[in-house]
C-alpha cells in the first residue's frame, strides 16, 4: 500500500490491489474516508468524499483537512495514481507540513 502523502498527521494513500474510478484513502488516528475524483477529458472536474465500508470515517475537522489537501493536490495524486497502477512506477510519499486551504 503506498503512502504518496503525509499531510497533518493524516497519511494518504493507495491500497496496491485498488480499483476504478481514481481514489485515495486518508487515515488518521485510525479513522479512514476516501476521495473519488471525477475525471472528464483528463480534468479533475469534481472529488467526492466517501466513507470506508467497516471503518469509523474521519472526524469532521480532519475529513475538512482531508477534503482541501485532496482538491488541492488532486492533479498531483491523480499523476500518482497513473504512475503506479498503469505505468507500475514506484511512488514516493511525501509531506506536506504547511496548511493548504
Amino acid at each position: 500500500m503506498p503512502k504518496i502523502y503525509e499531510y497533518l498527521g493524516i497519511i494518504i494513500l493507495f491500497y496496491s490491489n485498488e480499483h476504478e474510478p481514481i481514489h485515495v484513502h486518508g487515515k488518521y488516528q485510525g479513522q479512514e474516508s476516501k476521495a473519488e475524483f471525477i475525471i472528464e477529458n483528463s480534468v479533475v472536474v469534481e472529488i467526492i468524499i466517501r466513507t470506508v465500508k467497516g471503518r469509523k470515517p474521519l472526524p469532521p475537522n480532519i475529513l475538512n483537512d482531508f477534503s482541501n489537501f485532496v482538491h488541492a493536490y488532486s492533479d498531483q495524486i491523480v499523476q500518482k495514481w497513473i504512475d503506479y497502477f498503469v505505468l507500475h512506477k514506484q511512488v514516493k510519499c511525501e509531506k506536506v507540513g504547511r496548511k493548504v486551504k
